[in-house]
């Protein structure tokens, strides 16, 4: 029976992924043994992010996609651990190159304890998820997750390289967010395929599926920069133009609002200046670049959604499906 997803079928989040919760519990525990060090500041560090709590998305698609392909040995905890070390990684360093101060809700690690134990840390978390990936005995998984590595640098550093930079366009930037956040999620959904030991057919499906989701969160993050709550998102409305981040919102603003409004959002990218940050939220609203950055993360959840077409139906695939369909409601 084929898989289908209706209006009348959405639920919180939460209880998609309550599914899995016992699957996350046991994530947790290997999370817990493999950070255990004899250097005390890296455990701390460690968990001080790790615990700072967060959605679990990346290990939570991974079990999710396991499950719906029928996949349940041990070795799904192992690698949606060391997923999760990655993209914990990842945020360390970002926060240390951004130099963000607060994250869901509470200063970051580099605030906390400063840029040179956030930098090691999150060495040692990248070289301790390669010491993970060695359990799973699979070259592929090992090919995978290098790869997903080495893009998510090179998408860093792309970001970096476009900092302040005005004229950047839809394509340039959804090439940053496919790299840096989309290629995570992408090697989530691949690796489950892979213990799975699905078809190469399913597995570019798993692997497609992934990439849409990932690049939709990415979008609506942005959205959440120009319209969100900070009690609610855990960072600071304007962030992204305070770092002279180049987003969709601001692309599609410039795009469409007068000769003024365009010049005043190119000088606060370019100056990293949000002195007229509410001017330009009401640029964003009133030329209809929130509306239409929307419109483009709707396009990524459908692909997503597609991706899964005559994927047997169960408790799992119907979860992966409400993901996407519920993305769009996403408010933090």
């Amino acid at each position: 029976m084929p898989l289908s997803v209706h209006a009348a079928d959405t639920s919180p989040a939460a209880a998609v992924l309550s599914l899995i919760a016992d699957d996350m519990d046991s994530v947790d525990l290997v999370i817990a043994r493999r950070l255990d060090t004899g250097v005390p500041l890296v455990s701390q560090v460690s968990k001080y992010i790790i615990s700072a709590g967060g959605k679990r998305l990346r290990p939570a698609l991974l079990l999710l996609m396991a499950g719906a392909l029928g996949y349940r040995g041990e070795q799904r905890f192992n690698l949606a651990a060391v997923v999760e070390f990655i993209h914990t990684a990842t945020l360390l360093h970002d926060d240390v190159v951004d130099e963000s101060t607060l994250r869901r809700g509470r200063p970051t690690a580099n605030e906390s304890f400063g840029n040179p134990a956030s930098v090691l840390v999150g060495d040692f978390l990248y070289s301790r998820a390669f010491q993970m990936m060695l359990d799973a005995d699979d070259v592929r998984v090992m090919q995978i997750l290098a790869e997903a590595t080495n893009v998510i640098a090179e998408g860093e550093v792309l970001q970096l390289m476009n900092m302040h930079d005005a004229t950047l366009d839809e394509d340039a930037y959804l090439r940053v967010i496919r790299s840096k956040t989309a290629k995570l999620f992408e090697a989530s959904t691949r690796l489950a395929a892979v213990l799975a030991g699905v078809t190469p057919e399913v597995e570019e499906a798993c692997a497609t599926y992934g990439q849409a989701l990932g690049t939709a969160f990415q979008v609506i993050d942005d959205v959440l920069d120009y319209a969100g709550d900070a009690s609610e998102t855990g960072k600071n409305v304007g962030d992204d133009l305070r770092e002279g981040k180049t987003t969709l919102p601001l692309i599609l603003a410039m795009q469409r609002g007068t000769p003024a409004q365009q010049a005043l959002i190119r000088g606060a990218i370019e100056a990293g200046d949000t002195t007229q940050l509410p001017q330009i939220v009401a640029i964003v609203r009133e030329t209809g670049a929130l509306e239409a950055t929307r419109a483009a993360a709707a396009a990524e959840a459908q692909r997503a959604i597609d991706a899964l077409r005559g994927f047997s139906a169960n408790p799992h695939a119907a979860a992966l499906l409400q993901l996407a369909a519920q993305l769009l409601e996403r408010r933090a």
